[in-house]
């Protein structure tokens, strides 16, 4: 009898139930729901609807039982930062306020007047994010003290869905460690850090490793669902998931989390704290099995993602790809800058940068999306100069991973920007790491290294060849 397992992936603009089980020691998944997400104003903020996320999740689990295809095995993972705070009955606080929010906007310097960045990065070795949830938090404390308060719990959203399914709360490493709340050497919370900035200690729960079993659905759950089912942790943070999936064990390479944030660098087992890494802006986030994953943020296919909906999906991504590969526009922007991280108009933002930088103004959807591409590229180019740097390194490939890795034309430029081989797949890399972690917990595999060489075996990798710089 086949045994599966259930990733549930939530995404910035959708989520997906993904079921996964072995066949022939080959990894096989099926998409078997799919949802909506995205950002909702209330009451003048950007937001989360997560009672509309949760029935969606109840709707899949439904859908499992529909088609006879029942998991033994489950977990959630979502984006990092964000939160819930619970009060003693457990009822949600205030709103659940979205990273894109601009109430973040001058928390940063209150920060600062307890803590000195640098202090702060040597402690927690994350990268300034205005989003963080370190900020979030500031900006609670600052503008509803109240909540504070009355929290009992805080919870990132991935934990609050655990728990509404168990009753059990847990608060996953991964997760935990982008609220640069987390000491990077103890790889717990940072006790003296919290207290500092005047938060309450009691509201952050134990932290718990992906693959701890959080429990069995409740009687309430199991009724509206028809079955029983357990739930795993997986890395809930879901970049930490998709690297889980990163189907090589090589230290010669780049990973490359290409989805609406483009997450870039590699694994160490030890935190780089130092200046210069935090110069750069780099991170060191928790990942499987006490691993950091050193990586930079960067916009990632958000932008594209923006200009597809302006253009009112009149076109796909892959005529977008298409259509940006025809041009000869040379126009770069810096996609790290914070005019693009939520404009009222994504097309307005790009032309007005074109034109403070005096470049030629993309037009057309093929020169905004080739404006994109090229873009991200440079970007991924530049971050893969300063991972050898700073790592003292001559990588040889970079491995995309996500939604990105269908991306043709940004594959094929990336490996001629970066002058390495570029690596493609899977896809599905987050909700495949998701199903890893699962299946590492319940002795499917014997450790990493294995469950990644089934990842290689059990899904399509494209390789795109760089073409070799002429010099004269």
């Amino acid at each position: 009898m086949t045994k599966y397992y259930l990733a549930v992936d939530i995404g910035a603009s959708s989520g997906r139930h993904i079921l996964g089980y072995m066949e022939q020691g080959k990894l096989k998944v099926e998409e078997v729901y799919r949802f909506e997400n995205g950002i909702v104003e209330q009451n003048g903020s950007l937001c989360w609807n997560v009672k509309h996320l949760f029935q969606e999740i109840i709707n899949g689990l439904k859908r499992c039982s529909q088609i006879g295809k029942i998991p033994s095995y489950m977990g959630i993972d979502t984006w990092a930062v964000d939160f819930v705070l619970l009060d003693a009955d457990d009822k949600i606080i205030g709103e659940t306020v979205a990273y894109r929010d601009g109430r973040t906007q001058g928390m940063d310097e209150l920060v600062y007047q307890k803590i000195s960045l640098e202090d702060l990065y040597e402690r927690t070795g994350i990268q300034k994010q205005i989003f963080n949830t370190i900020y979030q938090l500031m900006a609670v404390k600052e503008k509803q003290p109240q909540y504070i308060e009355q929290a009992s719990n805080l919870l990132m959203i991935a934990d609050y869905f655990h728990f509404l399914l168990t009753g059990v709360k847990k608060a996953d490493y991964t997760n935990a460690t982008t609220t640069q709340l987390v000491h990077a050497q103890t790889k717990d919370w940072d006790d003296e850090l919290i207290h500092l900035l005047g938060f309450k200690r009691e509201m952050f729960q134990d932290l718990a490793v992906p693959g701890t079993k959080v429990g069995n659905f409740t009687s309430d759950i199991q009724q509206l669902v028809g079955f029983n089912c357990e739930v795993i942790l997986p890395a809930t943070h879901d970049t930490a998931s998709a690297v889980v999936a990163v189907p090589t064990s090589s230290e010669d390479t780049v990973y490359l989390s290409s989805g609406t944030w483009s997450l870039m660098g590699v694994e160490r087992m030890k935190a780089d704290c130092s200046l210069e890494s935090m110069k750069v802006n780099f991170t060191n986030e928790g990942g499987y099995d006490y691993r950091f994953r050193y990586l930079k943020n960067i916009m990632g296919l958000w932008m594209i993602q923006s200009l597809k909906r302006e253009l009112k999906d009149d076109y796909s991504f892959a005529q977008l790809c298409e259509m940006a590969s025809k041009e000869t526009i040379s126009t770069i922007v810096d996609c790290q800058d914070e005019k693009f991280l939520a404009p009222e108009s994504m097309i307005g933002a790009i032309q007005t940068y074109c034109e403070e930088s005096k470049q030629t103004i993309p037009q057309t959807p093929g020169e905004l999306a080739a404006v994109i591409y090229n873009s991200l590229a440079e970007c991924y180019a530049k971050t893969m100069k300063e991972l050898e740097e700073l790592n003292h390194t001559d990588y040889s490939s970079l491995h995309i991973i996500g939604g990105g890795a269908n991306a043709e034309y940004l594959n094929v430029i990336t490996a001629d920007r970066i002058q390495k081989d570029v690596y493609a797949g899977p896809t599905e890399a987050t909700a495949v790491g998701n199903l890893i972690v699962q299946m590492l917990s319940t002795g499917v595999f014997e450790d990493l290294q294995e469950a990644r060489h089934c990842v290689y075996e059990s899904f399509e990798i494209k390789k795109y060849k760089h073409k070799e710089m002429q010099t004269c």
